[in-house]
């Protein structure tokens, strides 16, 4: 039997038993006789759903339903932007462009939208950007957590996962970029523009204050030539 077929059935019984995340998977030797399939077989299929986080085995213990997390994927993605870019590519821009395109999507359906105490958890995170930017300290979880709880309230955990996928793997992949770093002020202004934006229920003002929040690392990816990569911890977009 070919070894994705194997992985094929072992994710139908996954399915089948609706298994959930930690759950316990057939022994070795029940899903040899379950399978049709040899050890050597069936522990190929596994390692092969290990690395894509479907399953976890645990030595000495036996075999169970992964996390599932995306973490296969920002692996993958960041490897293909960095391959990418090192070819001279524009890999990092198109990364950048579909994170743009994905929150300026979302955000006008925030727009009017956002529970009370939502916004004013985004208020205090914008206070603590601009108390950091005043100071000259990063503000690189601020941000980080801004764009967080701004999207929380859509209450979907697989959009969530998506959009810390996309943040981690652009961040993981970061090269020195062209041109001048935004003052940390603009960008705290940005910010408060698109909270503002989003409080007074103005879609279009929303979209287009993502848009400009981009604007500056865009224009930057767009001159950037290709070099080794280096990540900027205290950097953000």
């Amino acid at each position: 039997m070919a070894a994705r077929d194997l992985q094929e059935r072992i994710k139908k019984l996954i399915l089948d038993r609706r298994l959930a995340s930690g759950a316990p998977l057939p022994t070795e030797p029940e899903l040899m006789e379950h399978l049709g399939a040899s050890r050597n077989s069936v522990r190929e299929a596994l390692k092969a759903l290990q690395a894509m986080g479907i399953v976890e085995i645990r030595h000495g213990f036996g075999t169970y339903v992964g996390p599932m997390s995306l973490a296969p994927m920002i692996e993958g993605l960041a490897f293909r932007t960095v391959a990418g870019h090192s070819r001279g590519e524009d890999s990092l821009l198109q990364l950048l462009e579909l994170r743009e395109a994905v929150e300026t999507g979302l955000v006008s359906r925030l727009a009017g939208r956002m529970p009370e105490a939502d916004l004013v958890e985004l208020d205090a995170l914008v206070d603590r950007m601009e108390e950091q930017a005043a100071r000259g300290a990063g503000l690189a979880e601020t941000d980080r957590a801004f764009h967080a709880t701004l999207y929380r309230g859509l209450d979907n955990v697989l959009l969530c996962e998506v959009l810390e996928a996309f943040w981690d793997a652009f961040h993981r992949v970061r090269t020195d970029l062209g041109g001048e770093p935004q003052d940390p002020k603009v960008t705290c202004r940005q910010h408060r523009e698109i909270l503002d934006a989003v409080r007074s229920g103005d879609a279009m003002r929303a979209e287009e204050a993502i848009r400009e929040h981009f604007g500056n690392i865009r224009a930057r990816l767009s001159t950037t030539a290709p070099q080794a990569p280096h990540t900027r911890h205290n950097e953000r977009v």
